[in-house]
């Protein structure tokens, strides 16, 4: 069995993550309201370029700066929660890096004018992430300083894919290693510290299938290899379990009682027609197989020593309001 709940006390940076097509941006996104409806301000960011917060949210593209997306949570006390959004492109973070290290100001909106931005991320691809993560890590800063700057009690990071979270999250290693002194080696060691501290949780989304459950065990295995904390397992898509043992090993085997089922459809007042019973009991059965393959897939996940948390499959997908309730399970769950 997974260790019943994730220990998040003292985390302020939550860093979502998942193989393609298990939902991690609904996950991460979904995670920003159950924080917010503690009474908390919480930040919620994306580095992929892809502006799935604002098709999640239903609102404009998100630009490089933080805009409110969520607001009128309400927390303990009455306290209002509330969720602003940024999206961070590498461009515009090299910009910011350059102003705030190096002074250049306008000097540096001139090397942008002159592709110097595009060369310097597209020549050294580690290059982007230091400087994703590094913006990431100003925003999760405590004591944030400037005009119009707001302090988060929350940060959760839609990250890149399982497959390159450690790297994503440890490229910053290896640069202070390359850098003996000056502003980047600092920069490189704070942003370690805070993604190696008690303050950052790194959530692994998966689904109930076998490639997925395999990648989820082998990034959770990376992570800790590199020194990062793993935080919890979210299984997303669950299907209902409304039937019992029996009623699917029935179902599997094709024996359900199609003269009982068809009885009690008459009985409130639906007929067989056009071969309805045949077509209920083939879904029944394809139900059935489909929830073996993800009980054993389950099991695996049960024996990742991690803390796992279900969020079910939404009939009609995942709109605003779906949103707000798989919120609602992650704050029910405990991982809120």
């Amino acid at each position: 069995m997974p260790p019943s709940a994730a220990d998040l006390s003292g985390v302020s940076l939550h860093v979502v993550t998942g193989k393609g097509g298990t939902g991690k941006t609904t996950v991460a996104a979904a995670l920003a309201l159950a924080l917010a409806s503690h009474g908390r301000s919480v930040l919620l960011c994306e580095v992929e370029g892809r502006q799935g917060i604002a098709r999640m949210f239903d609102v404009d593209p998100l630009p490089y700066a933080e805009r409110r997306i969520a607001s009128g949570l309400t927390g303990p006390e009455g306290r209002p929660g509330s969720v602003h959004a940024l999206h961070i492109d590498p461009e515009s973070a090299l910009l910011e890096y350059l102003a705030m290290y190096y002074r250049l100001g306008r000097a540096g909106k001139a090397l942008d004018r002159f592709g110097v931005v595009e060369f310097a991320t597209t020549l050294a691809p580690g290059v982007r992430d230091v400087l994703l993560t590094g913006k990431v890590y100003e925003a999760a800063k405590k004591n944030r300083r400037g005009k119009d700057v707001r302090s988060y009690d929350a940060v959760v990071l839609d990250a890149p894919p399982t497959g390159r979270i450690a790297q994503f999250l440890g490229v910053n290693s290896e640069l202070a290693g390359l850098a003996r002194v000056g502003p980047i080696k600092h920069q490189a060691d704070l942003v370690m510290k805070l993604f190696r501290s008690r303050r950052t949780a790194i959530h692994l989304v998966t689904v109930l299938e076998e490639m997925p459950v395999q990648e989820t065990a082998d990034g959770i295995a990376e992570l800790r290899a590199a020194g990062l904390p793993v935080g919890a397992v979210v299984v997303n898509m669950v299907r209902p379990q409304d039937l019992g043992a029996d009623q699917l090993a029935a179902a599997r085997a094709g024996t359900l009682d199609a003269a009982a089922l068809e009885a009690d459809l008459r009985s409130v007042g639906v007929t067989d027609d056009d071969g309805l019973v045949p077509g209920l009991l083939a879904e029944a059965q394809d139900h059935a197989v489909r929830r073996a393959l993800e009980d054993a897939q389950r099991e695996v996940v049960d024996g990742l020593d991690v803390p796992a948390y279900e969020l079910p499959r939404l009939p009609g997908g995942v709109d605003l309001g779906g949103l707000y309730e798989l919120a609602e399970d992650l704050k029910d769950g405990g991982l809120a």
